[in-house]
């Protein structure tokens, strides 16, 4: 189940970004980052969204959603997905994912861009093409991962119209 993140919920996400951040595997995301800090940046305000997902009580994946950028790039959407390792490959990211593009079609979004989706993650890639998106390029060497050494970073891309 989806549903939006309640204030209370954050001592259930923060684990969730504090565990991905720091495997430094999937996001370029500063691994010393604080919770404060991390609060700030993914606890985002209306009209972006935040979600949880759940497996009954237990919260097992978040999602912020958000226009791209502001002004004139403010018709594209972009946001981002973590799950818990724990559930991880039981589709807690497709759910999540498939709530993201939902919530962008029902705002009048044209498109969802996702700025920087690390190329070695296959399992994200996958899903993401089978939701429809395509990859427009590639940074190449754009993210250090721990084992793989400097991969690329793609930008992603889904449209809406």
């Amino acid at each position: 189940m989806i549903r939006e993140a309640r204030a209370g919920d954050w001592p259930a996400i923060w684990p969730i970004i504090h565990d991905v951040v720091t495997e430094q595997r999937t996001f370029p995301y500063d691994p010393a980052m604080t919770e404060r800090d991390a609060r700030q940046m993914w606890l985002r305000d209306p009209p972006a969204r935040v979600v949880v997902a759940l497996d009954g009580d237990r919260v097992t994946g978040t999602a912020n959603m958000y226009a791209n950028r502001p002004g004139p790039g403010s018709h594209v959407a972009s946001g981002s997905l973590m799950v818990a390792e724990e559930a991880r490959g039981a589709g807690v990211g497709r759910a999540l994912t498939t709530d993201l593009i939902g919530w962008a079609r029902r705002s009048g979004f044209a498109a969802i861009q996702f700025n920087a989706v690390v190329e070695v993650n296959t399992a994200a890639i996958g899903l993401y093409e089978s939701l429809g998106f395509v990859t427009l390029g590639t940074a190449p060497g754009a993210f250090r991962h721990p084992d793989a050494g400097d991969v690329g970073l793609r930008i992603m891309w889904l449209d809406l119209r």
